[in-house]
């Protein structure tokens, strides 16, 4: 039996499609290691290669968030017509499984560790069924290594992710993760972590660690950055301000190697992140973060959501101010998106706000829903000039070059190349 899983790629002209800095999706390489050796596996990433739907493989597994769900359907549609067996999963499934069956033959809901055996030994018996779930939530142990050498040849910038938790300890109303993880934050053995490095010895020095929170638990991270030390690795994640309020924390966190950290700072307003209801942001205490993280070589990439109920025009120049003030190596700025399964979509839908179902919108770009203090053509270009103002000639060299300089290596061609994305995309 031969099976293929795959990932779409972005709309045309997307932001995102549009990044040189790629590195393979995590999800593909272990599903690829969950599957019995009895089967024939290969990858394909349509987001840096073209898909070959001559001689599909008996079955097609795709994976899809929300924006790449009509890619997904398109690409499941072709594949069924060739004769191909398709099966969709991922967060978009996951919240809509009714709608991902008009276009696959099976619909896996969660987490796949917990279904992927069962599916593929019903496949072969020939009695696959529509809806696939996970009866319990897998553990983070005791699975086989990610199947790394499916994508050896494949033009990614970054090939070592991994991943140490699962999940998120908040519950911020715009992110589709802590339901996804059924409001679990689960961490991996050590020793499972410390074997999987050795197995990337020798080749590029740099991890991407592809946790949404890797300090949610500070024991555990302590641990964990503990272990990295005698690896001598330079790494990049995700983490929250929490870092910042532990000396000890912090401290590991840059002996362990780490370069650069995606921190979610949200918004600039406290009783915006009252609503998001991420409480453990203190807007007053974000300038000084930022220091405390600088001062031990760390990088930061910010992101922030803009479109909230606080939110007027002012919100794109007292960002711009706040990128400039702090000299923040990079910033996201993400318009307020109601993905399915959230509970911002249940109440933006609830009050009719939501305007646009195109699902490839929903890529945290573009405005789909009506705003309350601004108009929803007010927002897309304060976000564009927003984008125009961070990633100017000027900015990069204020933020990244002026001294101390200490972090261009990672952030200086990050920001070239949302620099270049930005253009791609229409921004500038």
């Amino acid at each position: 039996m031969r099976l293929q899983i795959l990932s779409p790629r972005w709309p045309p002209n997307s932001y995102w499609g549009s990044m040189f800095f790629k590195f393979p999706t995590l999800a593909l390489t272990t599903l690829a290691a969950l599957t019995p050796p009895d089967w024939e596996v290969s990858i394909s990433d349509e987001s840096v290669e073209e898909i070959d739907f001559q001689d599909p493989a008996d079955l097609i597994a795709i994976s899809a968030m929300t924006p790449l769900a009509p890619r997904a359907y398109e690409l499941a549609d072709q594949f069924r017509r060739a004769g191909a067996k398709v099966v969709l999963g991922g967060y978009h499934p996951t919240y809509l499984p009714e709608e991902a069956l008009q276009h696959a033959d099976a619909v896996g809901i969660g987490e796949a560790e917990g279904f992927w055996p069962e599916l593929l030994a019903d496949f072969q018996n020939g009695r696959l069924k529509q809806e696939y779930k996970s009866e319990s939530r897998p553990s983070r142990w005791g699975w086989p290594l990610p199947r790394r050498e499916l994508i050896k040849d494949k033009p990614y910038f970054f090939t070592n992710t991994l991943q140490t938790t699962r999940g998120c300890p908040f519950n911020c109303e715009f992110c589709a993760v802590t339901t996804f993880y059924g409001h679990t934050y689960r961490s991996r053995p050590l020793n499972e972590v410390e074997a999987e490095i050795r197995t990337l010895e020798g080749s590029v020095n740099y991890l991407v660690f592809v946790d949404d929170n890797i300090v949610g638990n500070r024991k555990y991270a302590k641990d964990l950055f503990t272990t990295l030390i005698p690896y001598r690795k330079r790494w990049v994640s995700h983490a929250t301000l929490n870092l910042v309020r532990d000396d000890e924390l912090l401290a590991l966190c840059a002996k362990s190697g780490c370069r650069g950290l995606f921190i979610g700072f949200e918004s600039l307003s406290e009783a915006n992140l009252k609503e998001i209801g991420k409480s453990v942001n203190k807007v007053a205490e974000y300038e000084e973060a930022v220091k405390r993280l600088h001062d031990v070589g760390i990088g930061i990439e910010g992101s922030f959501v803009v479109g909230y109920d606080e939110d007027e025009a002012s919100v794109f120049p007292r960002l711009v101010e706040f990128v400039r003030k702090t000299r923040l190596d990079g910033a996201h700025l993400f318009i307020r998106t109601p993905f399915p399964g959230t509970r911002l979509h249940a109440k933006l839908e609830g009050e009719g706000k939501i305007f646009e179902k195109d699902w490839s919108k929903y890529d945290l770009s573009h405005v789909v829903f009506t705003p309350k203090k601004m108009s929803p053509e007010a927002l897309q270009e304060g976000f564009y000039s927003a984008y125009r103002e961070i990633y100017s000639y000027r900015s990069m060299v204020a933020r990244l070059l002026l001294p101390p300089g200490k972090r261009v290596q990672v952030f200086g061609p990050m920001n070239w190349g949302i620099r270049q994305a930005c253009r791609h995309a229409g921004y500038f």
